[in-house]
C-alpha cells in the first residue's frame, strides 16, 4: 500500500482541500478468518472506553493504537494499552500501513472527517453515531466507502440485536396487531444545566485544541466544561436529537418502515431552550412531525423536569427512550433491549427480550471486515447516513423556526401531533412558561427532495444553507467524486 504519508496529506490538503487525490489508494489485503485484526482507536473518551470493552471481547481483534487530543485522555488509555503507539493527531494514527481499522469515537463534528481520512489511507472504519454532523458530510464520507472500497459500520448498535428481526417478524409478516396507521418516537430523560459563563472558558493546556476543533468553527466556549457538553453547542454537536433520536429513529426505520423511507418527504417541527438559562444552544424541548408518505411519525423530546418542582423526566405515552407503533389491532412498544404488544383493550399480547447489540455490533464489523462483504454490516455506513438525516433534518427545522405560534402549528392536523403539542404546552405550564412565545420555535413546513437530500418549495433557501457547514483550513471535509 503507498504510504499515507504526512507531509503529502498536508500538501494535498493545502492544495485541493480533497486529501488523497493526487495519489492512489491501494486496498488492505482481506483478513482471512485466523488473521488478527489490527485496530486503531481515534479518540479515547467516555464512549471510547465502552466499545474498546465491547472490541476487546472479539476474537482476534488487536488494540494497537491509540489517539486523542486531550494527553490525560490519552495517558489514561495509554496504561488501558501500553504496547499501543500513543498519538495525539490522528494523521500519524493514520500513517500507520499496519492498522487494519480505525474506530472514531470522537464529538460529532469530527465524525465524517476522520472516516474519510481513514477510508482514504485504505482502513476500514467503525464509526459512532451520529454518522454526520450535516447531510453533505455524510454524502461524502458514503462516497469516499465506495470510491476506497472499505468496510464502515455506524454505531447504532440495536441493529444487532436479534430481537429486532423478532419485531420485524411480528409486525409485518405475522401481522399479529393489523396494519400499522402512525408512529411516536420518544426520547425523555432529565439532563442538567451545563452552566453559563461570563468569560471564555480556558482550554486546558494539555489539550491540543487546534487538532480538537478540526473542522469546527473556533468560537469561546462559555459551559462550564469542554468534554462532554459540546453535545449541546451546534458548533461540535448535535443536540439530544443525535445524540439519544439517532438511535430511536433508528430503531423506528428498522421496526416500522424496515429501511424503506430514507428521507420524510417534508418535516415540522420546533422546540426551545427553556429553563436552564445556561450555555447550551441545542433545544432541551423538541417536538417533530414527519410525513414519510405513508406512516406518519412525530417525535417527542425532552431534557427538562416534568415541572419546575419536581425530579423525573417529562410525563410521556410509551417508553421514555424508545417508539410505538399505532396499529388497527392495538399498538406495539419497543425500546433498547424489549419491546411489548397489547391489543386494543391494553391486555399484553407479546413481549420481546433483547440486548443493547453491544458486542454483537462490533463482531458484526469485524466480520464484514475479515469477508470484505459490506451487504454483511447490520449499520453499513448508507444505513446510518439515513437514519442521522432524519435527526439532522430536525435540528434544521428548529434552527429555522421563528416565534411559535398556535395557528401555524395547526397547519398538520394528525392526531399524533396534536398530542405532542397538548403534552408539550403542558410541560410548558408546569415551568410557568407558555409554549406560544418567543422561547419556543415553530418551523415552516419544509419539503425534502429525497433523491437530492435538499429542501425544495418556498422554503427551501433558509433550510437548506443548513446541509452543509464552514470548515476551518486544514480541516475541510473533501467532496468525494
Amino acid at each position: 500500500m503507498h504510504a499515507f504519508s504526512r507531509r503529502n496529506f498536508i500538501q494535498t490538503s493545502a492544495a485541493t482541500g480533497v486529501i488523497g487525490s493526487l495519489w492512489p489508494i491501494e486496498s488492505l489485503r482481506a483478513a482471512s478468518a485466523n488473521e488478527e485484526i489490527r485496530l486503531g482507536f481515534i479518540s479515547c473518551g467516555s464512549r471510547a472506553n465502552e466499545l474498546m470493552s465491547a472490541f476487546e471481547k472479539v476474537p482476534g481483534t488487536n488494540v494497537v493504537a491509540i489517539c486523542d487530543p486531550d494527553e490525560s485522555i490519552l495517558a489514561k488509555a495509554s496504561k488501558r494499552y501500553p504496547k499501543a503507539t500513543a498519538y495525539t493527531d490522528l494523521r500519524k494514527l493514520l500513517d500507520d500501513k499496519s492498522i487494519d481499522a480505525v474506530v472514531v469515537a470522537t464529538c460529532n463534528h469530527w465524525h465524517c472527517l476522520a472516516a474519510i481520512w481513514a477510508m482514504q489511507a485504505g482502513k476500514d472504519v467503525y464509526v459512532e453515531k451520529p454518522l454526520s454532523h450535516t447531510q453533505w458530510e455524510g454524502e461524502q464520507a458514503i462516497a469516499a466507502a465506495r470510491k476506497y472500497d472499505r468496510i464502515c459500520q455506524v454505531g447504532t448498535q440495536q441493529r444487532s440485536d436479534p430481537m429486532q428481526a423478532e419485531i420485524k417478524k411480528f409486525l409485518h409478516d405475522e401481522k399479529a396487531l393489523g396494519a400499522i396507521q402512525s408512529a411516536r418516537v420518544n426520547r425523555y430523560g432529565v439532563r442538567g444545566t451545563i452552566g453559563k459563563r461570563a468569560t471564555p472558558l480556558p482550554i486546558d493546556p494539555k489539550v491540543n485544541y487546534d487538532l480538537w476543533l478540526g473542522p469546527a468553527q473556533e468560537k469561546p466556549i462559555f459551559r462550564d466544561k469542554l468534554h462532554y457538553d459540546w453535545h449541546w453547542d451546534f458548533n461540535t454537536g448535535s443536540g439530544e436529537m443525535g445524540n439519544w433520536g439517532v438511535h430511536v429513529l433508528d430503531d423506528l426505520r428498522n421496526n416500522i418502515f424496515r429501511d424503506s423511507i430514507a428521507l420524510p418527504k417534508r418535516i415540522f417541527g420546533g422546540g426551545g431552550r427553556v429553563a436552564w438559562n445556561d450555555a447550551g444552544e441545542s433545544p432541551n424541548v423538541h417536538f417533530v412531525y414527519f410525513d414519510t408518505g405513508s406512516i406518519p411519525v412525530v417525535i417527542g423530546l425532552a431534557n427538562i423536569t416534568n415541572g419546575a418542582k419536581e425530579k423525573g423526566a417529562a410525563a410521556h405515552p410509551g417508553p421514555g427512550s424508545g417508539y410505538i407503533a399505532y396499529c388497527e389491532g392495538g399498538h406495539f412498544e419497543g425500546q433498547r433491549g424489549k419491546g411489548t404488544a397489547y391489543d386494543t383493550s391494553g391486555k399484553l399480547v407479546k413481549s420481546f427480550k433483547g440486548t443493547s447489540g453491544m458486542g454483537l455490533h462490533q463482531q458484526n464489523f469485524v466480520d464484514a471486515v475479515r469477508s470484505r462483504d459490506r451487504s454483511k454490516l447490520n449499520a453499513e455506513i448508507q444505513v446510518g447516513h439515513d437514519s442521522t438525516g432524519w435527526c439532522n433534518l430536525a435540528n434544521v427545522a428548529y434552527q429555522t423556526g421563528r416565534p411559535y405560534s398556535s395557528s401555524d402549528a395547526k397547519q398538520i392536523d394528525q392526531k399524533g401531533w396534536h398530542e405532542l403539542l397538548a403534552e408539550t404546552s403542558a410541560l410548558m405550564s408546569r415551568h410557568n412558561l407558555k409554549l406560544e412565545s418567543d422561547q419556543i420555535r415553530l418551523s415552516p413546513i419544509l419539503e425534502i427532495d429525497a433523491k437530492s437530500q435538499r429542501f425544495v418549495g418556498t422554503n427551501a433557501e433558509a433550510a437548506n444553507r443548513f446541509l452543509k457547514r464552514d470548515y476551518r483550513e486544514g480541516f475541510v471535509v473533501p467532496q468525494i467524486a
